[in-house]
């Protein structure tokens, strides 16, 4: 044991059951689930941490200490204190409301099964918010512990020892010892139920919790929550160190001027314009003023910009919140935006990282079409009105199964003997559990969805699989009870692709029932079925078999000799108790009789998906958004349900498969086809920090990989090879995945493609890549609620994916686009007319603008107008949105707002700002009234300047808005009439004589407002600033023109004809759909006889070699790997099979 111990990775823990006093020593934790990343404790400082990261907000804490500095200080502390305050508190307050703490109390922690209802203390489970899996998997108690039952006195007095690895993400691996009255047992993952698995067919279980709460191995899984951040804040973080150092340059630049100002004149004028005692000459002045005007051009970076940028994330988060189209009524559940601060980001989505089973799926399998003899049953498409078939005739028919083809109802009524047959063969060669709790309601529990669809189909058609023992299969046949002699099951796996049954009849005839991948069984026929085997194909392949995607599989059987099955029984027994080569001994000798079978004909089960994913898919693929599907399923199913969902297509010239073994394999398979100098770049680099290029495959292909294979890919030099393979493909498919590698998959593309990534899913198993997506979307599917819970997003349906993206988040990141160009103008326009004003004020540090529009420049003139653009305004409708997905990808480029973008709205708004400044100077230069009194005072331009600059910015939002509606109106004209109430109010002859030193503009506002060199500065101002901006909106289409929006814009006015809806083409090539779980199925533990209810009897070894030898063949398929047992013995012990384990066996 101790070399056993020497295997765990990391320190082991240790627990003894029934002793809290012992446990509590280790501090572990207790079963408390927190999803969120605040608490009480952390909230504060994590919060202004986070917000800090934000150099707007940064920087004005700065600003506020150098305006606690009266040497340099011209505004009033206040005015920074107050507004960051704000700013702080809003976004706190939002940012508390996003991540409400959600704790998850009730879920089970990781045990390790000590006794079950069921026979030998097996328990059923169902993991598909483990791996996405639903078909049944079993786990067994050590024969030890089983003994307890429930009997709560042993069960409370047992105080065993488990010595066992630390927690980790791992969820097919455990290493553990028990030491329970001085003996000692080996535990492995058979042993552990973990949590987030769901009990089926097994009334009751005990356990000995092991991991708990954040140690199990589901939250393992689960990565650690980040702080998200768009694309667009990275952005602006850039942006405004870029103002910071614009800021610093126009500050340095005035700061020389007033050193020279000073030196060369305000010297010789001290007597009028005093130096103050701590200015000792011109540079020391030019130091402090360099600080003055750092303050006073402060608005370059506005601290409002971040609170209007949470209140347009906040209203467009509410637009998702109140979306009926994105409602679902079956459970009366809304969309719902969890998070308000990744909005935009929704509009450059480039790569959708999506989970299959419950995501593209319903996770329900439907007997859609079946071939019999020849003969097409099942509902075509073009009788999609047709009613269900009426089963009432059959007491124990399904209700919830649905048929639309009365023909085969019929052809079982009128005695087909070939019909028949098909569904006697479905009824029998199956590994499903039935249960019978109410007389009649039968309750099947398959380990493969697809079995179940099977089994109940043949049910439905009078064919009822009732019960089973390890020895019979009981079938109600059109009413009629019979018992068959289940003689051997020759059990699925990946290779073998099939799974057959031999049983004898009550007419005491051997008959072999076989299922399986079409491409198989058709090698296995017998040459009389030639005929029929090409019309079944013909079925596949021609027929809506393959249109539909359906998943397809044959069935034969085969009539034996009774003395060649005995001669071929003694053979199997041989190879079941083989110690060397087991498995493929028992493959060799099972394909000595799944031979020359007699062709029944073939089925086809729907895998539905979910409503309109198939309409989903192909509108992201037009809007150039990558589909990747990751999932913990089969690589056989994933393919299968690619193919159905048009994320795979049979037009691909190639389905490149990386399934090898070792880093040599997988490096070739991964670059074989991709030599060039740009791959041998990539591996000469692999650690420095860079962006893989875009690169134009020479042809359309599609990638799958399997975990294990992954493993290897994702170290090293191989996960360049990786991505850029997968790049390259159309559509990626990663198979039998753990959580972590999910997680891994889209860390790698997030660090090498510079993209946006969206991952999507519904189980546990998908937190990992929702919390490492830069958005994560739950969707509230049957797998839980653990995805939902960490997600950014929420719905019910893949689906409302489409609107998500294609409306919700194109307006949002068109809106955001339009709000940062406008506010960084009108800001840039507002501040920098003080840079040019400083030339003809001595460089003084004196504001152009009277105190009052400073103040409410920014809190109301053109908070309303910038709102209401940024929340109600659109390019065009929803309806053209979706109907042209083409127009999302510039979002994906991020074409509407990025450093050229900047630049120009920098240039604009210099430009603006010097037509504003010396356009009024160059009205009022020298002019007088009519009364011949001067005009040129400072207060009379002050109000001209700002004047025609609320109207110079009022018109170009109002070129920029291009929805209109009475709210856009009212926002942007409303704000303007707003302006000039506020005006005469403030400088109203009555506030002024009562507040002089706090209103001094007395009577400017009536003595201005009727001067024409007013109107005339306001008039030159408004058009030479739009003349370039209308300038470029007419010539842009011109020299760059946009082909999707002239389409919009010539079918809005020759509106389109109704989209036709046609038949989507899946498959030219069969794909079979018999994709079971890769382990192998019930068909041991069937044979075993632990199924049956109540005690097993005991026997001892010599007596079940004898029964091995009788021609009841029970235990054939007792075969496992081999080792030794507790007891010593190497491969099949006595006290294993006497079911003693009092040495705590396993098999």
């Amino acid at each position: 044991f101790s070399s056993y111990l020497s295997s765990f990775s990391e320190p082991e823990r240790c627990l003894q059951a029934n002793n809290r006093e012992f446990n509590t020593l280790f501090g572990y934790p207790n079963n408390t689930i927190k999803t969120s990343k605040y608490n009480v404790l952390n909230f504060l400082p994590l919060n202004l941490f986070e917000q800090f990261q934000r150099l707007a907000n940064a920087y004005f804490l700065i600003l506020l200490f150098l305006q606690l500095i009266p040497q340099i200080s011209s505004l009033a502390w206040y005015t920074t204190v107050i507004p960051l305050m704000v700013v702080l508190s809003i976004t706190a307050v939002k940012d508390a409301i996003d991540d409400l703490v959600k704790w998850l109390p009730g879920p089970p922690a990781d045990m390790l099964l000590l006794s079950s209802s069921e026979p030998y203390s097996l328990t059923y489970i169902e993991t598909a918010e483990l791996d996405g899996e639903t078909n049944l998997k079993v786990k067994q108690a050590i024969s030890v512990t089983s003994d307890m039952e429930d009997n709560l006195k042993l069960l409370s007095a047992f105080d065993g020892e488990v010595r066992c690895e630390s927690p980790n993400n791992k969820l097919d691996k455990f290493a553990g010892i028990l030491t329970y009255k001085g003996k000692n047992y080996i535990l492995d993952h058979d042993k552990l139920l973990l949590r987030g698995c769901v009990i089926r067919n097994t009334d009751w279980c005990y356990g000995l919790v092991i991991y708990t709460g954040p140690d199990t191995k589901l939250m393992q899984n689960c990565g650690k929550s980040t702080f998200k951040r768009t694309h667009i804040d990275h952005l602006m973080n850039v942006l405004v160190l870029w103002i910071f150092l614009f800021l610093g340059s126009m500050c340095f630049i005035l700061a020389v001027g007033h050193g020279i100002w000073e030196n060369k004149k305000g010297y010789y004028f001290q007597n009028f314009l005093p130096w103050k005692e701590y200015v000792s000459s011109s540079v020391v002045s030019a130091i402090l003023m360099f600080w003055s005007y750092f303050i006073i051009l402060n608005t370059v970076v506005p601290i409002s910009l971040y609170v209007s940028v949470e209140i347009i994330r906040l209203g467009n988060s509410y637009y998702i919140n109140w979306d009926r189209k994105m409602f679902y009524a079956p459970k009366n559940t809304p969309a719902q935006a969890r998070t308000t601060t990744l909005n935009e980001e929704l509009g450059q989505v480039k790569y959708v990282f999506s989970d299959k089973t419950g995501t593209l799926t319903q996770n329900i399998m439907i007997f859609k079409k079946c071939s019999i003899n020849g003969t097409l049953y099942g509902m075509h498409v073009f009788l999609l009105s047709l009613k269900k078939v009426d089963f009432s005739y059959n007491k124990l028919a399904d209700p919830k199964f649905s048929f639309y083809d009365k023909t085969l109802v019929e052809a079982v009524k009128r005695g087909d003997g070939r019909v028949h047959l098909f569904f006697l063969s479905l009824s029998l060669c199956h590994t499903v559990m039935s249960e019978e709790k109410v007389e009649g309601e039968l309750v099947y529990q398959a380990q493969s969805p697809d079995e179940g669809a099977l089994v109940t189909a043949a049910r439905n058609f009078g064919f009822a699989f009732r019960s089973r023992t390890s020895e019979t299969i009981t079938v109600v046949e059109m009413g009629e009870t019979k018992v068959y002699q289940l003689l051997a099951i020759l059990d699925f796996d990946n290779v073998r692709k099939r799974m057959s049954v031999i049983v004898r009849t009550p007419e005491d005839r051997v008959m072999l029932f076989c299922k399986g991948a079409d491409t198989i069984v058709c090698q296995l026929l017998h040459p009389s079925c030639r005929s029929l085997g090409d019309v079944t194909m013909e079925h596949l392949d021609v027929s809506d078999f393959a249109i539909e995607g359906l998943r397809t599989l044959m069935v034969a059987y085969r009539e034996l000799d009774n003395a060649f099955f005995q001669a071929w029984s003694k053979k199997h027994s041989e190879a079941c108790l083989s110690l060397e080569d087991r498995e493929n001994k028992i493959s060799n000798v099972s394909e000595e009789i799944e031979k020359d079978l007699m062709l029944l004909g073939a089925t086809a089960i729907e895998d539905k998906l979910q409503d309109g994913v198939l309409e989903t898919i192909i509108t992201l693929n037009k809007a150039k958004i990558k589909m990747w599907t990751l999932t913990g399923d089969k690589q056989e199913t994933a393919v299968n349900i690619a193919y159905a969902c048009n994320i795979f297509e049979d037009e691909m010239d190639e389905i490149f498969i990386v399934e090898g073994k070792d880093d040599e394999t997988i490096w070739q398979e991964l670059r074989y086809r991709w030599e060039n100098p740009v791959n041998s770049y990539l591996t000469m680099k692999p650690k420095m920090p860079f962006k893989i290029p875009e690169e134009v495959p020479n042809g359309n292909y599609g990638l799958v990989i399997n975990g294990y294979s992954l493993a290897y890919a994702l170290e090293g030099n191989l996960e360049l090879e990786l991505l850029r393979t997968a790049c390259m493909c159309k559509a990626v498919i990663c198979c039998r995945m753990t959580p972590l590698q999910k997680a891994q998959v889209v860390e790698l593309v997030k660090r090498y493609k510079k993209v946006v990534t969206l991952a999507i899913g519904d189980g546990a198993n998908d937190v990992s890549m929702i919390k490492a997506a830069h958005i994560g979307i739950g969707i509230s599917g049957q797998e839980g609620m653990q995805a939902m819970l960490n997600s950014d997003y929420a719905f019910c349906q893949f689906h409302y994916l489409r609107r998500l993206l294609l409306v919700h988040g194109r307006w949002s990141y068109n809106r955001m686009c339009k709000f940062l160009s406008y506010f960084f103008y009108k800001n840039f326009v507002f501040t920098l007319v003080h840079f040019w004003y400083a030339f003809f004020s001595g460089f003084s540090a004196q504001t152009v603008y009277d105190t009052w529009f400073i103040t409410f420049y920014n809190l109301v003139y053109t908070s309303l107008p910038v709102l209401g653009l940024s929340l109600f305004d659109q390019d065009v409708n929803e309806t053209w949105s979706l109907r042209f997905p083409e127009l999302y990808e510039p979002g994906q480029h991020n074409l509407y707002f990025n450093k050229k973008e900047f630049v120009k709205c920098l240039v604009h708004g210099i430009y603006s700002s010097f037509v504003l400044f010396f356009v009024p100077m160059g009205t009022v230069y020298n002019s007088v009234r009519s009364d011949g009194k001067e005009i040129s005072d400072y207060q009379s331009f002050s109000l001209i300047v700002q004047t025609s600059l609320l109207w110079v910015v009022t018109m170009q939002i109002a070129l920029e808005t291009t929805y209109w509606t009475m709210i856009s109106h009212f926002f942007i004209w409303g704000s303007l009439g707003f302006y000039f109430c506020v005006l005469f109010f403030l400088y109203s002859d009555g506030l002024c004589l009562m507040f002089p030193n706090v209103f001094q503009f007395l009577g400017v506002a009536r003595n201005i407002l009727k001067l024409p060199q007013l109107w005339l500065s306001l008039v030159l101002s408004v058009v030479l600033c739009m003349l370039p901006v209308i300038g470029y909106q007419f010539l842009k289409p011109l020299f760059w023109p946009v082909s999707v929006i002239d389409r919009i814009h010539h079918c809005m006015r020759h509106p389109l004809p109704p989209p036709i809806r046609t038949k989507v083409k899946h498959a030219s090539s069969r794909r079979s759909a018999y994709a079971f779980s890769h382990k192998q199925g019930f068909g041991a533990l069937i044979t075993s006889g632990k199924t049956m209810k109540g005690k097993p009897k005991k026997s001892k070894l010599n007596s079940y070699l004898e029964n091995l030898k009788s021609k009841r063949t029970i235990g054939y398929l007792f075969y496992g790997r081999t080792r030794r047992g507790g007891c010593g013995e190497m491969g099949l012990c006595s006290h294993w099979f006497s079911g003693q384990g009092r040495h705590g066996c396993s098999p």
